[in-house]
């Protein structure tokens, strides 16, 4: 008699369906894991409003311009972008909040403190829309 055998007499044998049912729990846990991550994945690659900055100019002391190029998709609703304008020692100076006009290129004018040396596109979002592309 082998030490298997031994302790399968003396503690039982495992029922053969108990693992069949465990693989199978875990198929199903993987496939709903798997479905579920391919589904938010789709669903954020393809954001309704997405937007880069294309340049900017500062003007004077208190304005800087900045071309934003967005890209709406036809259904998105309620667009809103943000602009941030900078000072040398990267304290923000300015910020806009603007609605694109349509899909393409937005001229848009910042208000500073002081003068600006640089711009950033923080991003736009539409309703549904949480985080700014």
């Amino acid at each position: 008699m082998t030490s298997q055998d031994l302790l399968a007499e003396r503690y039982g044998a495992p029922s053969p369906w108990r693992r069949r049912s465990l693989l199978a729990v875990v198929a199903v846990v993987v496939a709903v894991s798997l479905g579920w991550l391919a589904w938010t994945t789709l669903v954020h690659a393809s954001p309704p409003v997405r937007s880069d900055i294309v340049g900017f100019e500062v003007v004077d002391d208190h304005t800087t311009t900045a071309v934003v190029d967005v890209r709406v998709e036809s259904d998105a609703t309620d667009v809103q972008c943000l602009v941030r304008a900078y000072a040398t020692d990267k304290v923000v100076v300015g910020e806009r909040v603007f609605t694109p006009t349509g899909d393409g290129r937005t001229e848009v004018s910042v208000r500073t403190e002081r003068e600006a040396t640089a711009v950033e596109n923080v991003g736009c979002t539409a309703d549904g829309q949480l985080r700014p592309r």
